[in-house]
């Protein structure tokens, strides 16, 4: 397995792509199950021991405990049900390693993820390669009906494991920004030159579009059912806002007007103390801010980043604008290609807009997830699947808002113009930014 994690990824830009065809050869799916896994680990390189354990917030999991989770669920929704005589290498991280599956039994308690130092590092490296070789094995030897049945929880897991890839690198942040050596996860990248342009506006008809996901290819729950909606005439901006056009908004005294903010975010910024996105700080009189290759002085050109919904909705009344609803969002990308500096690309970070790219709105994906005003609510005719795969989505549709897009964390073959993913309106520790509406 060593060797294939190797060939795969020691070119930083290779991109993990692997549709599924029906009725495809079981070592097809192998080599793709083997490449998921391989690039968490391979995201894992940098570190050492002590990078794994630690838990800074309870948003943030412990890099190990991600490791651990991502086999159990190919262990709990694959191996348990479909591999006659699978033997867990622990009963006990069953109960560790679960999330917020309730109806797959009970869970140890998030905010106390940090405080294990048992399994260690090597023991759930060894775990991950207990459920590889058995997840292997069962592929292998499945008949076409077994491997028919399997596919979709495969599938998912897949997904599932490139959401906490993400994650990985959004928590290790978090975690070693609050080190006062700032330590550095991989060297800096510079991004490439700024095109320089001027922020305009890319103008949408009115007119009754189809949302949601539809055709091949993968897609979660809450992508769909496909539905119509109405569409009043709507401009987006070309690009995301930027570090440099955020600052001016702070500059203006955008943290202390209140009449700019909806009231729980106002008094969400003064309870917080906020003056600024997280990981800026201020050092005689510049301002820098933190990242995964440390701290650096702003680039203004870059996409401001590490924004909750509140500052993206006070920033986008200053500017004499407002947030996309989803449907306006996913009404522009679904007519434009999937590209950007995904995380394939080694950024670790949003880069600046170079101009390039086909059709009128740029930067839709792997900069940061970008923020709508949408709250996260199910689309008509949408019903959780049974079961506890069914809790993956529909049971969080409540104070949360929809981000649409992708970030410099997500994965390029994770990326598509329907997905919808959520947050609450105060998180600011994920790779989240402003693309603003008219």
């Amino acid at each position: 397995m060593a060797l294939l994690i190797d060939t795969l990824f020691d070119t930083p830009s290779a991109r993990l792509v692997y549709p599924f065809v029906d009725g495809e050869r079981p070592e097809s799916i192998v080599e793709r199950f083997l490449t998921v896994r391989g690039f968490t680990a391979f995201l894992c390189r940098p570190l050492v021991p002590e990078d794994y354990v630690v838990q800074s917030m309870t948003d943030v999991s412990p890099t190990k405990w991600h490791l651990a989770h991502t086999s159990w669920f190919f262990e709990t929704f694959v191996l348990r049900p479909h591999l006659a005589g699978y033997v867990p290498l622990n009963p006990a991280y069953a109960f560790l390693f679960n999330s917020y599956y309730v109806q797959a039994g009970e869970r140890h308690c998030r905010m106390q993820r940090g405080l294990l130092s048992r399994p260690t590092v090597d023991e759930v490296y060894q775990y991950r390669a207990h459920v590889d070789e058995h997840t292997v094995r069962l592929i292998e030897s499945a008949g076409p009906a077994l491997l028919q049945e399997i596919w979709p929880l495969l599938e998912v897991g897949f997904h599932h494991e490139q959401q906490h890839q993400e994650l990985m690198l959004t928590d290790l942040k978090h975690v070693f920004s609050i080190n006062p050596l700032y330590p550095e996860y991989l060297p800096y990248r510079p991004s490439p030159e700024p095109a320089n342009q001027a922020l305009t506006w890319a103008p949408f008809e009115e007119g009754l579009y189809e949302i949601g996901h539809t055709g091949a290819g993968f897609h979660y729950d809450n992508e769909g059912p496909r539905h119509r909606h109405f569409a009043e005439p709507f401009a987006l901006a070309t690009r995301l806002t930027t570090n440099g056009e955020y600052l001016a908004f702070m500059e203006d005294s955008g943290y202390g007007r209140p009449e700019l903010w909806l009231s729980a975010g106002w008094a969400t910024c003064a309870e917080a103390g906020w003056e600024a996105p997280l990981y800026w700080e201020r050092r005689d009189g510049v301002w820098l801010h933190f990242t995964l290759s440390g701290l650096r002085p702003i680039d203004l050109d870059e996409p401001v980043t590490h924004v909750s919904y509140y500052e993206a909705d006070a920033f986008a009344r200053w500017a004499g604008a407002r947030l996309p609803i989803e449907q306006e969002w996913e009404i522009a990308a679904v007519r434009q290609p999937i590209e950007g500096p995904f995380v394939e690309e080694g950024y670790y970070r949003p880069v600046r807009d170079s101009g390039a790219g086909e059709g009128p709105v740029r930067q839709l994906y792997g900069d940061v997830w970008q923020w709508t005003r949408s709250a996260y609510s199910p689309y008509p005719g949408y019903a959780p699947a049974a079961g506890a795969l069914g809790e993956y989505n529909g049971k969080f549709m409540c104070n949360q808002f929809v981000l649409r897009g992708a970030s410099c964390a997500t994965s390029y073959t994770h990326a598509r113009p329907t997905y919808r993913n959520f947050f609450s309106p105060d998180a600011r520790w994920q790779f989240s930014g402003i693309r603003l509406a008219q």
